[in-house]
């Protein structure tokens, strides 16, 4: 497993593990972000939020919070 901050871009990852205090843990649910998720990796520079696709949607997430959601990659 790795964070989904170290994922790049055109990957495509499953979600493994989502760590976090309350707050994040339940707004990463509100947006889709659930052990077994499917995500496809959009954009990834070390600057910017990570932008992926997941359950019909686009989401950027900034670079901390996605330090906290563990994934496995399978493409």
């Amino acid at each position: 497993m790795i964070a989904l901050n170290e994922v790049n871009a055109g990957q495509k990852v499953v979600v493994s593990d989502v760590k976090g205090d309350q707050r994040f843990l339940s707004r990463a649910t509100s947006i889709g972000l659930t052990i077994g998720c499917r995500l496809a990796i959009l954009h990834n520079e070390k600057k910017f939020p990570i932008l992926f696709y997941g359950r019909d949607t686009v989401v950027a997430l900034n670079r901390e919070e996605s330090k906290n959601v563990l994934v496995e990659v399978i493409e």
